[in-house]
């Protein structure tokens, strides 16, 4: 038979949950760091100057096209995703917060 002790310390919030997670950190990392600050107005941009760009007696196959396109659309989807996260990290902390205030401390 196996007994279960209590956790000896909570962690804060979210973030010091996360903290140990080396690809988490990673990530924050690249944020701060500006390497994904590309949006939708970059990706025509880019698509723009392609279609300027290419041989007309040769174009882009559709197929390329429209993977560039999924890739765009997924893209979005997983921009979407992560600042949903981003508002339920910060939601849980309060909550997190709120609880570590209504529990009193044991003397």
């Amino acid at each position: 038979m196996t007994t279960l002790s209590a956790p000896t310390a909570l962690p804060v919030n979210i973030k010091d949950i996360n903290a140990g997670d080396p690809a988490i950190a990673a990530a924050a990392s690249a944020k701060a760091s500006g390497i994904s600050t590309l949006d939708q107005g970059d990706f025509l941009r880019l698509l723009t100057v392609q279609l300027q760009q290419q041989d007309p007696l040769a174009p882009v196959d559709n197929k390329d096209m429209l993977a560039q396109m999924a890739q765009f659309s997924a893209l979005a989807g997983s921009a979407e995703t992560n600042a949903t996260l981003t508002d339920i990290s910060t939601k849980l902390d309060a909550l997190i917060e709120a609880q570590r205030a209504a529990i009193p401390a044991k003397s």
